[in-house]
């Protein structure tokens, strides 16, 4: 039998998290592997700007993880394909006259954020990994087993027989991770009760470069702009819906979808024209207790699962990346192995704060708009009222949730 390959760093999966560690570890002087179960083909991305052109898939980028990407030199194909900066945000209760605008003057930045559809994201990261020599793709492989060696380095088999060794195991494989199940990773979970209805869906007015979101008793709606075509406006939708309504919505042709969304969203954006295809994702919240062992990290959603209510999971999932790639060069620098526990856990105390103060903050939000007791909702949107008047207060708010320091 061949001698397993070595590698300092594996990384399972190659979406956001996975690529863009690839490429933050490369030009330090380690040996990387990308392993993902899915084919990464050089894909060509959409060009044209209809409903169906659009990925489902959106992500609300901050000016930190803006910055982030610019370093790794993915942002500029990021921003030269397409992508939607967004000056202003307007948040509303459906259950009384509670109100709040946020808007970048009041912080004095260029915008709030960008939207940004998830495969540009990715097709720029991949197109800086296949440029890098340490890094060593292996499209279509899935992870089989994983173990630990008495040496403390990581055993890896993947479909197809292939075995690997890695000084480091990162499991940046999304929510449902093999890798943290297979080590045993222990994670605190619950379910909201919620899924959340994406789609991409044609208004009759300009969304004036503003991210919409009106709270509902069943779930928060949130209308993200997009680039549009001449003479149409689009915007991807996130809809969080009770579960015992989500079927319901699903079954609606498209007409009486779009008549729906144009109600609950009080035709902000006037008629609703139409629909792209909608699809519906479940909701959890999800956190492991450690993200480290000796030879193993957890990045992203492999870590932490967050509502998307605000936008902060891929976020919060970025900077994961970068602490840890920091970490990761720092100590090889000093001639620290990936895989040592201490270097691993100076990563998980500079993240698992952060990631637990953003994550208490948005079930605190949820759990705050669904209740619908008179004086709860009087309170929720006097308190409203009161946050859009004090500046100060919402100039804190808005450089936390913009990852400005």
């Amino acid at each position: 039998m061949a001698e397993p390959r070595h590698f300092d760093v594996v990384i399972i999966g190659a979406g956001i998290a996975g690529a863009s560690l690839a490429v933050a570890l490369s030009g330090n002087g380690l040996s990387i592997a990308l392993v993902e179960a899915q084919e990464l083909g050089a894909r060509a991305l959409p060009q044209g700007c209809g409903l169906s052109d659009f990925d489902p898939r959106v992500s609300a980028l901050t000016p930190r993880s803006r910055e982030f990407l610019q370093k790794l030199g993915a942002w500029d194909a990021i921003a030269a394909y397409r992508l939607c900066a967004y000056q202003h945000m307007t948040v509303w209760d459906a259950e009384g006259t509670g109100q709040i605008e946020f808007d970048r003057a009041e912080v004095g930045a260029t915008e709030l954020g960008h939207i940004v559809e998830n495969r540009a994201i990715v097709h720029a990261l991949l197109a800086q990994v296949s440029g890098a020599s340490d890094i060593k793709v292996m499209s279509p492989a899935a992870l089989q087993s994983c173990a630990r060696l008495p040496s403390s380095q990581m055993s890896l088999e993947l479909s197809g027989g292939e075995c690997l060794q890695a000084d480091l195991l990162v499991a940046a494989d999304g929510a449902l991770s093999r890798v943290r199940e297979m080590m045993g990773f222990t994670c605190r979970e619950w379910d909201y009760g919620h899924r959340a209805i994406v789609a991409t869906v044609e208004v009759e007015h300009s969304h004036q470069e503003t991210a919409w979101q009106r709270f509902l008793p069943s779930g928060p709606l949130a209308l993200l702009p997009l680039p549009g075509a001449e003479g149409h406006h689009y915007c991807s939708i996130v809809w969080s819906l009770q579960e015992d309504k989500v079927d319901e919505v699903l079954a609606l042709d498209d007409e009486a979808f779009c008549a729906e969304l144009e109600r609950v969203s009080e035709a902000r954006l006037g008629a609703v024209l139409a629909s792209s295809r909608r699809f519906a994702h479940p909701l959890r919240q999800r956190h492991a207790v450690d993200y480290v062992q000796p030879g193993v990290a957890l990045v992203a959603d492999a870590a932490h699962t967050i509502h998307p209510l605000a936008g902060q999971g891929i976020n919060l999932g970025l900077q994961d990346v970068a602490v840890l790639a920091e970490e990761i060069a720092a100590g090889h620098r000093s001639g620290v192995g990936p895989g040592q526990l201490a270097l691993l856990r100076r990563y998980q105390r500079r993240r698992k704060g952060e990631n637990l103060m953003m994550m208490s903050a948005m079930d605190g939000f949820k759990r705050l708009f669904e209740q619908q007791s008179l004086p709860l909702r009087w309170l929720r949107n006097v308190g409203m009222r009161r946050i859009d008047t004090l500046v100060p207060v919402k100039r804190q708010l808005m450089r936390h949730a913009m990852g400005l320091r």
